[in-house]
């Protein structure tokens, strides 16, 4: 009688008891709980009240949707482009205007985009800026006033746009690339480079310019190639009243690819220690 007593109601007392003793445990356990359920009871805990208060502000989670197909020119310029000490590189990011840049900007490459139109707002605050490269864009107007407050501007590089005509440049300017463009003589104006005291570097070939503009004496390096060029005279190089005058500093003058016979104009190199490369015959 005693054992049937054991058997049937102690031994289901025992069970039950070590059942409850196994689910309690098994909460504090790592590993106890089926994966599913162990997932759902931690996927619960971070979604709750009591986790986020325990975060610090910066670290809660963000519920807010994510945007896709952001335009990429409303973007952060230093989130879009490249961004270094003093130099900002913006380069075949499919920009349509100039980015705004950091106050302390001194390079800003911006080759290869969509760029059409500068205006005086896209370089006004940045007065640090030396060295400007918009190569390779689609540039056909340039405000008369973009670069009227650049006044440490030293390098400026247009080259492979649709300019049809120069806006003003600084006059403290010592190397600037047009090369690549659609510019005509009447688009330049005659005294473009006249203040311009400091430039050594001056590169517009593979235009359409009829004839050489004014040279500043400061210049060594002239490349007019591939333009429209028919003729030369004593004025273009030399001076025409003044027999002893020399023009030492032009040591490399490239007009090949013009129309231009330079034979026919002997006497428009004599103050060169240098002829210029093209024409002859």
């Amino acid at each position: 009688m005693k054992v049937l007593l054991f058997t049937f109601i102690l031994v289901p007392w025992l069970d039950a008891a070590s059942s409850r003793r196994s689910d309690k445990d098994s909460q504090l356990i790592p590993g106890s709980l089926p994966s599913r359920e162990l997932n759902g009871y931690v996927s619960d805990y971070f979604k709750s009240k009591k986790f986020r208060r325990a975060l610090p502000p910066a670290d809660e989670p963000d519920d807010s949707p994510i945007t896709v197909g952001t335009n990429t020119t409303n973007l952060p310029t230093c989130l879009l482009c490249v961004c270094l000490t003093g130099s900002v590189y913006c380069e075949e990011v499919d920009l349509s205007s100039v980015p705004t840049l950091p106050k302390e900007t001194a390079y800003l490459y911006a080759r290869f985009n969509n760029i059409e139109k500068l205006t005086a707002k896209d370089f006004g605050d940045i007065v640090t800026l030396k060295r400007i490269d918009l190569t390779g864009n689609m540039i056909s107007e340039i405000d008369d006033g973009t670069f009227s407050k650049l006044t440490m501007l030293e390098e400026l590089c247009l080259a492979e746009n649709r300019l049809v005509k120069l806006p003003t440049l600084p006059v403290k300017l010592t190397s600037f690339n047009a090369n690549h463009n659609h510019l005509k003589t009447k688009g330049v104006k005659a005294n473009a480079f006249k203040k311009m005291t400091k430039l050594v570097n001056l590169f517009m070939a593979n235009n359409e310019l009829e004839a050489v503009p004014h040279i500043p004496e400061s210049v060594r390096i002239l490349h007019l190639q591939n333009n429209n060029i028919t003729e030369v005279n004593k004025d273009t190089f030399c001076k025409s009243n003044d027999t002893y005058y020399l023009r030492l500093g032009l040591s490399e003058v490239r007009l090949d690819g013009n129309p231009v016979v330079l034979s026919k104009y002997p006497d428009s190199f004599t103050c060169m220690k240098v002829l210029p490369s093209g024409r002859y015959r």
